[in-house]
């Protein structure tokens, strides 16, 4: 099987030697997201749902660049500075994954890289993409 780098503008530039996503086969491996702007590379300030929302849309942003999507995700993994932020965190993705959520992993560690209150990373399915017969009749 191959390996595929997954790459976006939409999402931040790694901070460190690794891919902000990798395809394996019909998975996708995407590494951790925290609350950073893409295009100032800067720390999102506010709530902890306010830098959730900035960790799924820069997740969102590479399950996209890879074909994939929210829907398609099988396992999140949520690091948190402060596990009291817990609950408000878990109403937060019952919106984001209002059926049919995906198993998930959640933690608390001691930091997170630039002062960032949460992380994010996650496996999803790929739809591998077919080749398009020509349709005469477009």
């Amino acid at each position: 099987m191959t390996r595929k780098v997954i790459h976006t503008e939409r999402a931040p530039k790694a901070i460190g030697p690794y891919s902000q996503a990798i395809i394996h086969g019909d998975l996708l491996f995407a590494a951790g997201q925290t609350p950073l702007d893409p295009e100032s590379g800067q720390l999102v300030e506010g709530s902890i749902e306010t830098q959730a929302k900035r960790v799924i849309d820069n997740l969102k942003a590479v399950l996209e660049a890879a074909g994939s999507g929210l829907d398609q995700v099988l396992r999140l993994d949520v690091f948190l500075v402060d596990l009291n932020d817990f609950p408000k965190v878990n109403e937060y993705l019952s919106g984001v994954f209002p059926e049919d959520p995906p198993a998930r992993v959640t933690v608390e560690v001691s930091g997170l890289p630039m002062g960032a209150m949460i992380e994010m990373a996650a496996i999803a399915g790929v739809v591998p993409q077919k080749s398009r017969e020509p349709d005469f009749f477009d």
